[in-house]
């Protein structure tokens, strides 16, 4: 099959479909109209928009950022059992995980791009036309490994389809090196993420070597529980199987990485309270709240309650293998981790800040507004890859190339036969 052949069927396929794919496309692309109309006017007016000031220059973009990396990063769980030790549950979905990555990073550039006051000077972040400051620089870092780890994923998820539409077996010697290699890529991308923080002498609450295993530990709670959900949903809206070994699996891996997250909390918690040092003020505003502000105190419960509840389901095969109490446990660990690298990462660091002032901030509906069109574009560029995707793996793609891609009839859900729990 040439490439425009592929091309031509591909785009058939996107363009073709049920009212809820399409009901669901036109709700993605009303809230990314929605957001870009805010971040117009964030672009005329100019951060004021926000509520970040001068003592909280970071918040819910940079947040969302943070927690995004980790999402991506988390595509190293499903690449590890499927390639290292070629399990082939898993190897099967593999893909889905890559695609799920590159969703991921997308976002990740969009909310760096609209946290930028002057959005217009990332040119100075390109080789050979500006001036990155590397390798001095972590943000620079930042920059190089979020793109090398794009385009890898790219490259692999292009290939393996591309393999996939004629039918043939990928490239051995050219996937299995860039999965390998993608292995310490997944894990470098949130260690610089961590080493943004870590590195910030003045700013203590951060300043902790435990915070790059902190943040990889917490990633691999997250992005899975994400993956699992969707896995399910594309069990029961398209023509793919998966198989429930690969989703047990997947629950069993995030019961360990989630032990060692609330492990690696509850040591930092430690360490800050007996050492009972002037620095402990910023985890009082998260768990207690100081001179009567408590703003942070139910968020800071919340995110170690849903945490403590997901490793609890999550432990025991038979709560895991539930399909009410999986979804259940996804949702909590979602829940946990988002709020952990939102309200409980960015602003205590910047509260009380250098000067003991405590600044209370809560996101605007411009930022509101602006993070829900990033969250769409990532889930429609996932929900557009997947359309192509599930048809390859399932065969149907080579059918319609077989018949002609003029005569082949719009791709119709089905439900798989494949059922957690």
């Amino acid at each position: 099959m040439g490439p425009f052949t592929a091309i031509k069927i591909a785009a058939r396929i996107v363009l073709h479909g049920g009212k809820a794919y399409w009901l669901w496309v036109c709700c993605l692309l009303a809230l990314i109209t929605w957001g870009a109309l805010g971040y117009v006017d964030q672009l005329q007016e100019g951060l004021i928009v926000t509520n970040m000031r001068d003592q909280v220059s970071w918040a819910f973009y940079i947040g969302n950022f943070t927690f995004l990396v980790g999402v991506a990063a988390a595509a190293v769980v499903l690449v590890i059992p499927a390639y290292i030790y070629h399990w082939k549950p898993i190897k099967e979905v593999a893909i889905l995980g890559e695609i799920l990555a590159v969703s991921a990073i997308v976002m990740c550039m969009l909310f760096v791009t609209v946290d930028m006051g002057h959005p217009e000077r990332v040119w100075h972040l390109i080789p050979g036309v500006g001036r990155m400051n590397f390798p001095s620089s972590l943000l620079a870092w930042d920059v190089l490994v979020l793109s090398m780890y794009l385009l890898l994923n790219l490259t692999i998820v292009t290939h393996l389809l591309y393999r996939g539409i004629q039918g043939r077996h990928y490239n051995t010697r050219f996937v299995v090196p860039l999965v390998l290699f993608s292995i310490p890529a997944a894990v470098g991308i949130h260690t610089v993420t961590a080493f943004l923080y870590a590195g910030l002498p003045a700013r203590p609450y951060w300043n902790a070597s435990i915070l790059a295993p902190r943040f990889l530990c917490s990633a691999f709670c997250s992005g899975p529980a994400i993956m699992l959900i969707l896995f399910q949903i594309l069990q029961r809206t398209t023509k793919i199987a998966i198989k429930d070994e690969a989703i047990w699996k997947i629950a069993e891996l995030m019961a360990y990485a989630m032990f060692l997250n609330l492990l690696l909390l509850g040591a930092e918690i430690f360490k800050e309270y007996y050492s009972g040092t002037e620095h402990l003020i910023h985890l009082q505003y998260l768990f207690s709240g100081i001179r009567g502000h408590r703003a942070l105190v139910p968020y800071a419960w919340t995110f170690v309650g849903c945490g403590i509840g997901a490793f609890l389901l999550f432990l025991f095969p038979a709560t895991r293998r539930n399909v009410f109490t999986l979804n259940l446990g996804c949702l909590l660990i979602y829940a946990s981790v988002y709020i952990e690298k939102g309200m409980g990462l960015v602003i205590p660091g910047f509260t009380p800040d250098t000067l003991g002032e405590v600044y209370v901030y809560t996101p605007t509906m411009h930022e509101l507004r602006i993070g829900a069109g990033i969250f769409s574009v990532g889930f429609l560029v996932f929900t557009l890859l997947c359309r192509i995707a599930v048809p390859i793996l399932t065969g149907e793609f080579s059918a319609m190339a077989a018949t002609g891609a003029h005569e082949a009839e719009p791709l119709t859900p089905q439900v798989s036969g494949a059922r957690a729990g």
